[in-house]
């Protein structure tokens, strides 16, 4: 993997391009200040160089059918890297399980999940509960989301220089 310096223009393309995905390169490069071919060797650069994942579009989970999005903290009785490696493979079969964080304070495992109602949620829930290993599960339901913003804040005024 290549490693890149991130410059203003750098930082600029990657605050449209994560505001958003679908921007034509035009669009991108005239946005930067720089002409579209440039611009192209920048972002290919900038996947190469891992800054760029991939792009996705965001859906509408209750357009979906998934009414409720809740979080759970999940506690394991071992910290072995055989126990985490394996609540992580399974948690990452479940497509309902949106992230998965391994967490320092207060458990061992921070996820979100979606579910298509309440007796979805609980049986997600009672599915988590009866996982090798886990000792403790508390949810929290989400009332009302009022933020949610995917990636970092970028500001190309912190460029390196």
């Amino acid at each position: 993997m290549q490693k890149v310096k991130l410059d203003a223009i750098d930082l600029r393309i990657l605050r449209d391009l994560q505001d958003d995905g679908r921007i034509t390169n035009v669009d991108l490069a005239q946005r930067a200040g720089i002409s579209a071919p440039p611009c192209l060797r920048r972002v290919r650069a900038l996947e190469e160089s891992g800054f760029i994942h991939g792009y996705h579009a965001e859906i509408d989970g209750s357009s979906m059918g998934y009414k409720e999005t809740f979080f759970a903290l999940v506690g394991l009785d071992s910290q072995s890297q055989a126990v985490l490696s394996s609540f992580e493979a399974l948690m990452t079969g479940w497509p309902e399980v949106r992230e998965c964080h391994m967490i320092r304070g207060g458990g061992d495992f921070l996820l979100k999940l979606v579910a298509r109602d309440k007796e979805h949620r609980d049986k997600l829930t009672m599915g988590i509960t009866a996982a090798d290993h886990v000792t403790t599960v508390s949810t929290l339901e989400t009332i009302r989301t009022s933020k949610n913003m995917p990636g970092v804040p970028i500001d190309p005024e912190d460029a390196e220089d």
